[in-house]
């Protein structure tokens, strides 16, 4: 309009991965590795990370990326992987994990230090330290990945939200602290996703795993997960998604899911997937 002093055209902007750099940790399976191959496709160069070298390895061949060992809760590793990545456009933080489904009574504090330590401390580290590297691109992105859990807290799932809601706080309070510089702050917050370990993790065997799926019809793979990682990366730079929720259509809710057949009333009782 007359006398308006914002504009509205924009510099063309480059395909989305053309020149970009993304970093992925907890790469070795599930939504990190989905996330690592969907980026690699969308034409990023793909660093991941992940404990599991031989996994990492072959990931990293499959897709055309390159494979540093990583353990977030290492200070030393973490300090090793940085030497090895001369860029960094895009960082996701996926590393993650939740370990118990005990109710605070009875809190078996090891599986508390090791949530926060693997999901709100693995992430602090490798933000902080490749936050140079993010600033210089001139168009950086942090995806934090958190969950439903850090938006809501059930019952057995108290180490494993505290760690989510701090994922969330920390995610809210960068992108405060970062306000006017040229790196975007995303929480990508999955509900009921059923990949190969994180339940089995959680609740110590495949059995105890699948009844949480059970009679779920089309819970989110990881490959949902990693599609709209890859969206929200591939957005214009002046775009922010600050927070993006996703479940699957049967999850209405963290207590909330719609399981078939209707009669499997003991689904009610069990832990939520995320």
């Amino acid at each position: 309009m007359p006398g308006s002093d914002v504009s509205h055209s924009r510099a063309p902007r480059p395909l989305p991965g053309n020149g970009r750099t993304a970093v992925v940790t907890g790469a070795s399976s599930g939504i990190g590795a989905a996330t690592a191959a969907r980026l690699a496709a969308e034409g990023f160069d793909v660093v991941v990370g992940a404990r599991r070298v031989d996994r990492l390895s072959a990931l990293a061949e499959s897709i055309g990326a390159r494979a540093v060992p990583l353990d977030v809760t290492d200070p030393a590793s973490v300090e090793s992987f940085v030497a090895a990545v001369d860029r960094v456009d895009v960082l996701v933080n996926n590393a993650g994990g939740a370990f118990d489904a005990r109710p605070v009574a009875d809190a078996d504090l090891d599986s508390w230090t090791r949530s926060y330590e693997v999901n709100v401390l693995g992430a602090v580290r490798l933000t902080k330290a490749l936050l140079p590297a993010l600033r210089a691109s001139g168009a950086g992105d942090v995806v934090f990945v958190s969950s439903t859990a850090a938006l809501i807290s059930y019952e057995g799932g108290a180490s494993y939200t505290a760690a989510k809601h701090g994922v969330h706080t920390l995610a809210e309070t960068l992108r405060l602290e970062l306000n006017g510089e040229p790196v975007r702050v995303v929480e990508i917050a999955p509900g009921m996703v059923r990949t190969e370990e994180f339940s089995r993790n959680r609740l110590g065997s495949s059995d105890a795993a699948d009844a949480v799926y059970r009679g779920v019809r089309e819970p989110l793979l990881a490959e949902d997960i990693a599609d709209c990682i890859a969206w929200t990366v591939t957005r214009p730079h002046h775009v922010n998604i600050d927070l993006l929720v996703v479940r699957p259509l049967a999850q209405a809710a963290q207590h909330k899911v719609d399981r078939r057949p209707p009669d499997d009333t003991a689904a009610t009782s069990r832990p939520p997937a995320r």
